[in-house]
C-alpha cells in the first residue's frame, strides 16, 4: 500500500506541472482512463484499489505526455503560420529598376 501511495504522490506532483490545454486535459482523461482499467485488473487480483492508484498515476503521466506533445505541436504550427502571413502584409512599392522595397 505504501509503494502505491509513493506512486500516486509522485504522478500528482509531476502531473501539476502540466501547462497547456491538452496537457491537462490529457492528465485528467488518462487518470481516469487509468484508474478505471487499473481498478479491473486490480479487482482480479483482490487488489482493486492498488491498482486504480498505479493505474491512475501511470495514465495521468502518460496523457499529459501526449498532451503536452500536442501543445508544442500547435505552437511551432501557429509561430510559422504568423511568420508567413507578416511576411506577406508587409507592403512596399517598386522602383524604378524594378526592386522591391517595404516601408
Amino acid at each position: 500500500m505504501k509503494n502505491s501511495l509513493l506512486t500516486l504522490l509522485t504522478a500528482v506532483s509531476l502531473v501539476s506541472c502540466a501547462t497547456g490545454p491538452n496537457a491537462q486535459t490529457g492528465a485528467v482523461l488518462g487518470g481516469l482512463g487509468g484508474a478505471a482499467v487499473g481498478g479491473i485488473i486490480g479487482n482480479q487480483s483482490g487488489r482493486g484499489l492498488e491498482g486504480a492508484l498505479i493505474g491512475g498515476g501511470i495514465g495521468a503521466l502518460g496523457g499529459n505526455a501526449i498532451g503536452n506533445s500536442r501543445d508544442q505541436r500547435n505552437y511551432y504550427q501557429g509561430q510559422q503560420q504568423q511568420g508567413y502571413r507578416g511576411r506577406q502584409q508587409q507592403q512596399g512599392y517598386y522602383d524604378r529598376n524594378g526592386n522591391y522595397h517595404y516601408y
